[in-house]
């Protein structure tokens, strides 16, 4: 399941592992910026899941790897899909779409560990302790500063998004919080590739269903777009998986999670020197007080999973 070069990495290869990882997950955002230009958001997701696939699909029959048992589970699995990649996939590009800086995207999901908190209680019967609730409350107030900072209309950063991204960006959360528990509660046997091959089945038909409705489906096929698409499925939606497998073979689980939370302040960057996307400093000390929020959360309950 993991290509030799992760089996057996040197020291030096396994300390470099998780910031790599780090690095990879947070240019999903960036991708999507890059390639939005050059297809619509539904249209982009369909062929990324389509080449995933393509890839994946092959992999899983070849190795000869499990799939799921039962027609319960395979149903369970989709609707994971339709939540993690679906709901979450579709309402970050389309707030990337309508104007929504790529930073602050992944700051706003990057909150899912503080809503999967929050639910966990009422759904998974699951207590907060003192330390979450501080968690939860910083990080309530870092992103109040975030957004309201983009209240200064004379950077023209936060011009071109309104409540329409910010409704997509909620949507992704949602999607992203919600599958999170949902795959905790009924998929917790799931083979990881074969499931994953499920879960982009599933997503691939809402984006199918989506695309056709409500989207011209047309694409213009630049180099930009064909390395942007190329980036998104190998290195996202392959070798970081892959990576984040090998990882947790070395026992490095509890340090990846952890590091999830420098995504936003990773981003952030990755857009400024990409794209001049810049922050207010009220927004930077609320990215800020955000993230040691979540950390607080991750560190005091067990570790949420992502996507991008």
């Amino acid at each position: 399941m993991i290509h030799p070069s992760l089996r057996q990495p040197g020291a030096l290869g396994l300390a470099a592992m998780p910031g790599l990882f780090v690095l990879l997950w947070s240019t999903g955002f960036i991708g999507a910026k890059f390639g939005l230009p050059y297809a619509e958001p539904l249209t982009f997701l369909w062929l990324r899941c389509a080449f995933t696939l393509l890839v994946l699909a092959p992999l899983v029959l070849v190795r000869r790897m499990p799939w799921p048992s039962g027609a319960r589970l395979w149903g369970h699995i989709a609707v994971s899909g339709l939540l993690v990649h679906g709901a979450y996939l579709g309402g970050v590009f389309y707030s990337i779409e309508l104007g929504m800086p790529a930073g602050l995207t992944a700051l706003l999901v990057g909150l899912q560990p503080l809503l999967t908190a929050a639910f966990a209680g009422p759904l998974l019967g699951e207590r907060l302790g003192r330390l979450q609730w501080l968690g939860l409350a910083l990080g309530l107030v870092g992103i109040s500063l975030v957004l309201g900072s983009k209240l200064d209309f004379s950077d023209s950063l936060f011009q071109g998004f309104g409540i329409k991204a910010l409704a997509s960006v909620t949507v992704a959360l949602l999607g992203i919080s919600l599958g999170t528990l949902y795959q905790k509660r009924f998929c917790t046997h799931m083979p990881l590739l074969s499931g994953a091959v499920i879960q982009y089945l599933a997503a691939g038909a809402l984006f199918t269903l989506g695309a056709g409705l409500f989207e011209t489906r047309q694409v213009i096929w630049t180099p930009t777009f064909i390395l942007t698409l190329g980036w998104l499925v190998l290195i996202l939606s392959i070798a970081a998986i892959l990576l984040l497998l090998a990882l947790i073979k070395k026992g490095a689980a509890s340090r990846v999670a952890s590091l999830f939370y420098l995504v936003p302040p990773v981003t952030a960057l990755e857009a400024w020197w990409l794209f001049d996307e810049r922050l207010p400093w009220p927004g930077l000390v609320g990215m800020a007080i955000a993230i040691g929020g979540v950390v607080l959360v991750a560190r005091t309950a067990p570790a949420a999973s992502k996507h991008t």
